[in-house]
C-alpha cells in the first residue's frame, strides 16, 4: 500500500499490480493511469453532477455492484451531497469535483462512473436530452449506426446540434446540450416524439415498445432514459467488458461507416489520446423551435 500525491492530498492506493482485464492482462495500476490521464476531459463531465457508480474491487472479470452513497471512510476531502427523499431515506452522493477524488473512487475498485443529466444547481432540469441505442437479438450495431444517423439527421433538421458517442460497451447514445429550462417531463416528450418519427423511418429495426418480451427482437428506442435519478455512463468511462473499453465521443462523420464500440480501449488511449471533443464546443440550447418544427412532420 501506497499513497499519491495528488494535487496536495494524499491519496492512498493500493494492489497496483492486480489484473482486472485478464484478456489483455489490464492492471488496476494502469486503470489508474488511464483515469489520470483522461481526467481533464472526464472531470467536467462529472463535475456538480450526482454519481451513480459501479464498484469491481475484485476485477472487472468478477462480479460488481453499483454504489451510490459515498462509501466509508472517505478523506475529510472528498466533497459530498446529500438529496433527501419523500420516504425519509437519504443518499450522499460523492461528488467527483478533482483528480485526488477520482483517483480515490478508482483505487476502490470503481470502474464505471454515471452522472445524472442534471446538475446539483438544477436537480429537476435536465442539461441534455439522450437517445441511448442498444443493439438487440436481432440487430446489431451495424443498424443502431444508421438509427442514429437518423437521429442526427433529424435533430439538424430542427435546428439543433447533438452528439454521439460509443456506449463502451455495444451501443451508442446520441446527446443534445440544453438549457435548463425545461422539466424531465418536457424533455422525455420532445425524445418520444423524436423517437416516434425515427421508429417510423426504421419500423423493420427499431420499436418503442417497453416490454421487453414484445420488442421482437428489434432495438428499443429508449426515451425513458430521460427521467430524473437515471444516469447513462459519462463519455470517457471504462466498462467492464472483456477488454478495457470506454465511452468514446464520435464525430458525425465517423458513422457514416462501420464501426466497432470495442476499438476504443484503455490502451489505444494511452498511446493515442486523439478523440473528438464530447459536447463542449456545443452551446446549449432550446427546444421552442424544434417542438414546433416536430408538430409539423408528426
Amino acid at each position: 500500500m501506497s499513497y499519491l500525491d495528488i494535487q496536495g492530498k494524499q491519496v492512498r492506493v493500493s494492489n497496483l499490480d492486480k489484473i482486472f482485464w485478464p484478456k489483455t492482462g489490464t492492471t488496476k495500476g494502469q486503470m489508474l493511469e488511464y483515469y489520470i490521464k483522461v481526467s481533464p476531459r472526464l472531470l467536467p463531465c462529472l463535475q456538480g453532477r450526482l454519481i451513480s457508480m459501479q464498484r469491481f474491487p475484485n476485477g472487472a472479470h468478477n462480479k460488481g455492484f453499483y454504489q451510490k452513497n459515498c462509501p466509508v471512510n472517505a478523506p475529510d476531502w472528498v466533497k459530498t451531497y446529500t438529496v433527501k427523499r419523500k420516504d425519509g431515506k437519504e443518499t450522499s452522493y460523492v461528488l467527483v469535483d478533482s483528480i485526488p477524488t477520482l483517483v480515490w473512487l478508482v483505487n476502490l475498485g470503481v470502474v464505471e462512473f454515471h452522472p445524472w443529466l442534471s446538475s446539483v444547481k438544477t436537480l429537476d432540469s435536465p442539461d441534455f436530452a439522450v437517445f441511448d441505442l442498444d443493439p438487440m437479438e436481432k440487430y446489431g450495431i451495424e443498424e443502431v449506426r444508421q438509427v442514429a444517423l437518423g437521429i442526427g439527421e433529424l435533430l439538424q433538421e430542427l435546428g439543433l446540434q447533438g452528439r454521439a458517442k460509443t456506449s463502451g460497451s455495444t451501443g451508442l447514445q446520441v446527446f443534445v446540450p440544453l438549457v435548463t429550462a425545461y422539466t424531465y417531463r418536457q424533455v422525455r416528450d420532445f425524445v418520444f416524439a423524436c423517437c416516434t418519427i425515427i421508429n417510423r423511418q426504421f419500423p423493420q429495426w427499431t420499436t418503442l415498445e417497453r416490454s421487453r418480451n414484445k420488442r421482437q427482437g428489434k432495438i428499443y428506442l429508449d426515451y425513458m432514459q430521460n427521467a430524473r435519478e437515471q444516469t447513462i455512463v459519462s463519455a470517457f468511462s471504462l466498462r467492464p467488458r472483456v477488454v478495457p473499453s470506454f465511452s468514446a465521443p464520435l464525430e458525425w462523420d465517423a458513422l457514416q461507416n462501420k464501426i466497432d464500440p470495442t476499438y476504443y480501449t484503455l490502451d489505444r488511449y494511452m498511446q493515442n489520446p486523439r478523440v473528438p471533443a464530447w459536447l463542449e464546443d456545443i452551446p446549449r440550447q432550446t427546444l421552442d423551435q424544434a417542438v414546433k418544427g416536430l408538430k409539423s412532420i408528426l
